[in-house]
């Protein structure tokens, strides 16, 4: 069964990877026009964790693809294997 979950309450959650590294807070997502499913998601990078450091920011920002998310809860968990 697909849980669906309003945009508002995405944002502002903490976006960790699976092996525990903070990435920083969603802030966005980047959403198709034509098919309406979500691309990716943004967050905007905690500076002092060194991963954040060492990946792609565009803007401010990291784009995340939304096929890395594993789970969302309390956390956005991403599959760092992914997002590198």
């Amino acid at each position: 069964m697909v849980k669906f979950i309003i945009a508002k309450q995405l944002v502002g959650k903490k976006v960790i990877t699976n092996d525990g590294f903070d990435l920083g807070r969603l802030i966005d997502a980047e959403i198709s026009e034509v098919t309406g499913k979500m691309n990716h998601i943004l967050v905007e990078p905690t500076l002092d964790g060194g991963l954040a450091n060492k990946l792609k920011i565009d803007g401010g920002q990291i784009k995340i693809p939304y096929n890395a998310v594993l789970a969302v809860n309390d956390y956005v968990i991403v599959d760092r294997k992914n997002i590198e």
